[in-house]
């Protein structure tokens, strides 16, 4: 599902730092080297990189990036570069700040992360900002996105594959029971999101598909045209179930708007590649009758798009 493609074979991790440390050196920086280099190795790779480049010329390997790179080229590698934990950690800091359509990624990292990747992330997230993630969701995050968010990004859900019958069946009825009356915040759904396993929520989505002959989630669109709560619902329940439809929404938004959000489409690149990033791209494909790699190319230019496609596959 991964679209990264690393060379069977690769220099030792010293020729990488010695390679990288060249493409600083000069009157100009050598980005084609960069690319060649970073958007060819996975997260092990990374981190032995930056662990031998800090050792060998004393620096911290982002530190150069953020002295040669600007603009959304510099983004994406340093995102990239990143371990996956620290990377996560970062984009949610920025994302505490207040509600916004960015604070969606709160949502988005606390719903499609596994229970073991989303634990590293805050740990990561502790470690850098010497604070928890709840701590900061609480306290910056207002309402009803607060009573969503917090318990979302505090959890460690079950991920065996066991499902109970007659309690996804109940907990459907529930669920249809207060959407039709309109109580998108009622405790009973906050419950049911932020504590069972994608598995029984995906048995208990299905149930409610069958039972009421409507998707939970096109019951929700109606509302959420005028309610960035309920807009927020939907998309924890596509992020919990169906991640590569809500990513490639994500791209499909950030590539087709007037202007591309580049924020958005650097984040899900770099957080997807080694994730499910051919999923996506089939998604998108599907979707859109056109190739990712090929939107990509027609809405960004220069090393931050030659970055981009390299990461995807194409």
């Amino acid at each position: 599902m991964a679209s990264l493609i690393v060379p069977d074979s690769i220099p030792s991790v010293a020729e990488d730092c010695e390679q990288l440390h060249k493409a600083f050196s000069g009157w100009g920086t050598n980005e084609d080297l960069i690319i060649d280099i970073l958007a060819h190795r996975n997260a092990a790779q990374r981190k032995h990189i930056r662990q031998v480049y800090a050792e060998t010329y004393g620096q911290d390997l982002l530190h150069s990036l953020e002295q040669e790179l600007s603009s959304d080229f510099e983004r994406i590698v340093l995102l990239w570069t990143l371990d996956p934990a620290e990377r996560d950690a970062v984009l949610l800091n920025e994302s505490t700040k207040r509600w916004t359509s960015n604070s969606q990624v709160i949502l988005e990292i606390a719903c499609t992360r596994s229970s073991h990747t989303l634990l590293l992330a805050k740990q990561a997230y502790h470690a850098r900002f010497k604070k928890s993630l709840e701590e900061d969701v609480a306290a910056h995050i207002t309402g009803d996105f607060r009573k969503l968010l917090v318990p979302l990004v505090s959890t460690y859900r079950y991920e065996g594959p066991e499902v109970n019958t007659t309690l996804a069946k109940h907990e459907a009825k529930i669920l249809h029971q207060h959407i039709s009356e309109k109580e998108y915040n009622h405790e009973e759904i906050l419950r049911i999101l932020t504590t069972r396993s994608k598995t029984q929520l995906f048995a208990t989505f299905n149930h409610y598909n069958n039972e009421f002959g409507t998707a939970i989630t096109k019951d929700l669109k109606a509302a959420a045209a005028e309610d960035d709560f309920v807009t927020a619902l939907k998309c924890a329940i596509k992020c919990l179930v169906t991640p590569e439809k809500y990513f490639e929404k994500v791209l499909r938004s950030a590539i087709n708007k007037t202007g591309t959000d580049e924020w958005a489409l650097t984040r899900v690149v770099a957080t997807r590649v080694e994730v499910d990033m051919n999923v996506i791209k089939e998604e998108y494909y599907r979707r859109n009758t056109v190739q990712l790699d090929h939107a990509i190319k027609r809405d960004t230019s220069g090393d931050y798009e030659r970055m981009l496609v390299a990461l995807i596959g194409a």
